[in-house]
């Protein structure tokens, strides 16, 4: 039975390529298959003390992030209808002279964003602004936010606050917020990330080369309103400060996102009346909640049949005596691993493998090796996500912005912009930790 959630994984990923419109229903088919084989007992999860139907709907369905999601969702439209995007916008082009350098700057802000704040997050808040400028100059805005996902997905990294996975290492090296900046009195990850961040951006810069075209907008839109700018303001800071509140990521960011749009959604039907609950409603992207739902419980699955720690158990059997090789094995294998299924998973597998790897290496298996390969594997899984549009939840919202906007984007488009960027930013992140720490 370990081989089913295996077939149906490979099965679902290669109707994902074959044709993209099909991935929100057969990850949903997938994930419905899969529930039943718990019900009926095929398939098992050691972790299901009260259930394997109450496990999956409890704890395996990340309601948090989906809770997050939908509310940022309704919060950017709102966001749009305020014409703060097309302020920005404009003055974006303004100040920069041409296109390019507008939309770079925006990337630049998207990244800034995702130390503090969910990577979705700061796609649904960065998102229109780029859309309102591409649309201002009537040209595509498909490599504009693909370059917003994959910046948003690096930077989530950078600090404590950024992203589950920076929260799930924390609690296994007992990191503070600090200890990402410096760390037993060496550069921390944040370090590693920013070297990264600069190298990629010459891939973004490349990627954005149709834009370099110089056009003047003197259009003086006027913002409607700055209720919905200083309510995102607001939620920013209290998710940014939510990290002492809900260390394990479990239900604070979705309940404060939800109430955030909740409040707003009045204001914006009642006070401000710009339209009504249907136009909130259709604003939310159903497909993309439906295809991340169907892809939490089939990687679970996976963990439950032991495929993710035999990818683990593989790499500490191949390291061998060779720190080097066991380091670029670690970082080559999480890389690989997280383009194609949710990081989170993979990490509590791979941590404790990757701590023992260390061990191996340091004196009398002392803990001297154990920030070299725990900060390889952070920075390989989280930008490993960057390679493909599913590899990450932040690819998967900017593809369904995109699709909404009538720009369908397949693999091989996201990855002619993805692979380059994750290669770059990978090798000189990671350089700079082994320098660092071996």
């Amino acid at each position: 039975m370990e081989y089913l959630p295996l077939v149906i994984f490979v099965v679902a990923y290669g109707l994902f390529i074959y044709k993209d419109s099909c991935k929100p229903y057969v990850a949903s088919a997938a994930g419905i298959i899969i529930i039943l084989l718990y019900a009926f007992s095929v398939l098992s999860s050691p972790d299901a003390s009260g259930g394997q139907i109450p496990f999956i709907f409890g704890r395996v369905i990340q309601w948090n992030v989906l809770g997050l999601l939908t509310g940022m969702m309704v919060l950017s439209v709102i966001l749009e209808e305020s014409h703060l995007p097309e302020v920005l916008a404009e003055r974006l082009v303004e100040k920069s002279g041409n296109a390019r350098m507008a939309l770079f700057w925006v990337v630049l802000l998207t990244g800034f964003l995702s130390m503090f704040l969910d990577n979705v997050s700061c796609v649904l808040l960065v998102a229109p602004v780029a859309l309102s400028l591409t649309r201002k100059l009537k040209l595509s805005p498909v490599k504009p936010l693909i370059c917003l996902a994959i910046a948003s997905n690096l930077q989530g990294v950078a600090t404590l606050i950024g992203d589950p996975p920076s929260m799930l290492m924390a609690g296994h090296m007992k990191l503070t917020f600090n200890d990402f900046f410096f760390y037993r009195g060496k550069p921390g990850i944040f370090w590693a990330v920013q070297i990264g961040a600069v190298a990629s951006m010459a891939v973004v810069y490349i990627a954005l080369r149709s834009f370099s075209k110089k056009i003047d907008i003197h259009d003086n839109v006027k913002p409607r309103s700055w209720v919905p700018a200083i309510l995102i303001g607001v939620l920013v800071l209290v998710l940014a400060c939510g990290s002492s509140i809900d260390k394990e990521f479990t239900w604070f960011a979705g309940t404060v996102g939800l109430s955030a749009a909740a409040i707003a959604a009045i204001w914006y039907v009642k006070a401000a009346a710009w339209g009504g609950w249907k136009t909130l409603l259709k604003s939310v992207d159903w497909r993309s909640i439906l295809f991340l739902v169907g892809m939490f419980i089939m990687v679970q699955s996976l963990a439950d049949a032991g495929w993710l720690q035999k990818i683990a158990d593989g790499i500490a059997g191949a390291a061998g005596g060779n720190m080097f090789y066991a380091f670029v094995l670690v970082v080559g294998v999480a890389v690989l691993v997280s383009g194609l299924v949710d990081n989170v998973p993979f990490l509590v597998a791979m941590i404790p493998v990757a701590d023992s790897v260390a061990r191996n290496f340091s004196p009398d298996g002392g803990f001297e090796k154990v920030p070299l390969m725990m900060f390889g594997l952070l920075a390989g899984a989280c930008l490993g996500g960057n390679i493909t549009p599913i590899g990450a939840a932040a690819n998967v919202v900017a593809i369904g912005i995109l699709r909404k906007e009538g720009y369908p984007v397949t693999f091989g488009e996201f990855m002619r912009i993805g692979l380059p960027f994750t290669i770059v930013a990978v090798l000189a992140g990671c350089t700079l930790i082994w320098l660092v720490w071996s």
